[in-house]
């Protein structure tokens, strides 16, 4: 039987707008050049040694471990899950979490910064015929992935709400991701709506329901667009960063 996998990561790079303001990554390249200076720095290498005096190529990075593809672990929304218990952090996330039955929902068509409802997710899941079970991986595809790179790309999307984060846990998910900036709507709109309002639970409110549940999220996922509603597998595996709020992650899907 023939395969097909569908890369859901975006590159970590400094050359397009993928976060707000300052919190970007940030590169510096070391050509073979300068690879090599540093070679004859640290090792004593004669002059010339090198084959066409080319030495290591390296990158250094500036980043945070929420920078590009990424996984959030349940400490990075607060420090207690499920009701009381200590948050791990992302290199204490079970493996077994991190392959799964694929599902995709389908929002694209829904405004920026429109919070998705438990309602909805039910009426989506029954429009592509599938019933959540324990371990499912659900990726949830906003109009922000289309706009990847571009400058309205950390506003763009609609985002999963309380309700409907604690919607799919109930039913065993312990895996989800978007193709947006945040698992959220996008964070100025929350604010805007919250002042308005002045109903301030509503910021944050779907990394908060990590504090009721137990589940991991992605953002700045990829390609979501390629997948059907169902009938893939999905691999996440993020890295492991001691005690850390996140991991870089390299999601793919299995078709």
């Amino acid at each position: 039987m023939s395969r097909k996998i569908i890369d859901l990561s975006v590159s970590l790079t400094d050359q397009v707008v993928s976060d707000p303001p300052g919190l970007g990554p940030k590169i510096t390249y070391v050509d073979h050049k300068a690879g090599a200076a540093e070679f004859s720095q640290f090792f004593g290498l004669p002059e010339g040694v090198l084959r066409d005096d080319a030495g290591a190529a390296v990158e250094r990075c500036e980043i945070t471990t929420h920078n590009g593809t990424h996984m959030d672990a349940p400490w990075h929304y607060h420090p207690t899950m499920n009701g009381g218990e200590r948050a791990i952090t992302i290199d204490e996330v079970p493996l077994d979490w991190c392959f799964g039955r694929g599902v995709k929902l389908d929002f694209r068509d829904k405004p920026n910064g429109h919070t998705i409802s438990a309602a909805e997710v039910e009426a989506e899941l029954s429009r592509i015929g599938h019933e959540i079970q324990a371990g499912d991986i659900v990726l949830v595809n906003t109009a922000a992935g289309a706009r990847y790179g571009k400058p309205d790309y950390v506003g763009k999307g609609c985002g999963m709400g309380r309700e409907a984060t604690l919607y799919l846990t109930k039913r065993g998910m312990r895996v989800c991701g978007t193709d947006a900036w945040s698992w959220d709507p996008p964070l100025a709109t929350q604010v805007d709506r919250a002042r308005k309002t002045g109903d301030w639970s509503i910021f944050w409110e779907g990394h908060k329901a990590g504090a009721d549940s137990v589940y991991c999220h992605m953002e700045k996922l990829a390609n979501l667009d390629q997948l059907p509603g169902t009938g893939f597998e999905v691999i996440a595996l993020p890295v492991k960063v001691a005690k850390g709020s996140a991991g870089w992650c390299r999601p793919v899907a299995l078709l």
